[in-house]
């Protein structure tokens, strides 16, 4: 199986819980698919933004996707006892169950 693996740090200048996350988590989503539909020409808006820089800014938006998500884990782990590496192992069985991955 190919990997991607980043790296992102647990935030220590805030105290996050559960709700929170989960409500900032849709924000940088809605934050995400409002630069896909400006790529799209689908916001509604006219962009004048150049292509590279649309881009750009919805690499931005996925990692602070990413970033909320990691959070969220952070949370799950310390104040639920939520086991991420079992849940992941679980999830890669799924994906492999649902033919999204198979096994090289």
């Amino acid at each position: 199986m190919k990997y991607r693996e980043i790296r992102l740090p647990k935030l220590n200048g805030l105290t996050p819980n559960l709700e929170g996350t989960l409500l900032k988590l849709t924000e940088e989503l809605g934050e995400l698919c409002r630069e896909a539909g400006k790529h799209r020409g689908m916001s509604g808006e006219a962009t004048a933004l150049p292509r590279d820089e649309v881009l750009a800014n919805i690499a931005a938006e996925l990692l602070d996707v990413a970033q909320t998500a990691v959070s969220m884990m952070y949370v799950l782990e310390e104040s639920y006892d939520v086991n991420i590496e079992a849940a992941l192992q679980k999830h890669v069985e799924k994906l492999i169950r649902k033919g999204y991955l198979q096994c090289e």
